[in-house]
């Protein structure tokens, strides 16, 4: 989930798990009987204490990673949201200037595909990844 408002990108600092020490959008995995979009909400909560209103979906991404089983993943993109973002047990917000995005920090594949979705465009993404290096990708226009 990535919430832009004012200029400004809501990201998170992982603090555990996959990615600890990464910058990203909150998310993580499907509960039994939750769609994505619910389960990137309730992400976002767990993660931020944000209820985001007006979530679209707008990617999905695949990955596959040397060190882990393979990761299918769907963005979504909000704006409005209820809720100060609060550091929890699981991630530090960090709100970003979208002309200062911090690709750095972030997962390789990032700056290829997120300028897309915030320049109004929605994408598949196929990446492979040797540990931390992207070694392949393939980005697509989508539609939903």
């Amino acid at each position: 989930m990535f919430v832009v408002r004012g200029g400004e990108i809501l990201l998170i600092e992982k603090k555990r798990g996959h990615g600890a020490g990464k910058v990203n959008g909150p998310g993580g995995k499907i509960d039994p009987g939750e769609t994505p979009l619910e389960c990137a909400v309730r992400e976002t909560e767990e993660e931020l204490l944000v209820s985001v209103s007006d979530a679209r979906k707008v990617g999905e991404l695949w990955f596959h990673m040397s060190d882990c089983p393979d990761i299918f993943c769907h963005v979504f993109l909000g704006s409005e949201f209820t809720g100060t973002p609060t550091e929890t047990d699981e991630a530090v917000p960090l709100w970003s200037p979208l002309d200062a995005i911090p690709y750095g920090r972030m997962w390789e594949d990032d700056r290829h595909w997120l300028p897309m979705i915030l320049s109004g465009r929605s994408i598949l993404g196929k990446f492979v990844f040797e540990g931390e290096t992207m070694v392949w990708k393939e980005i697509t226009e989508a539609f939903f």
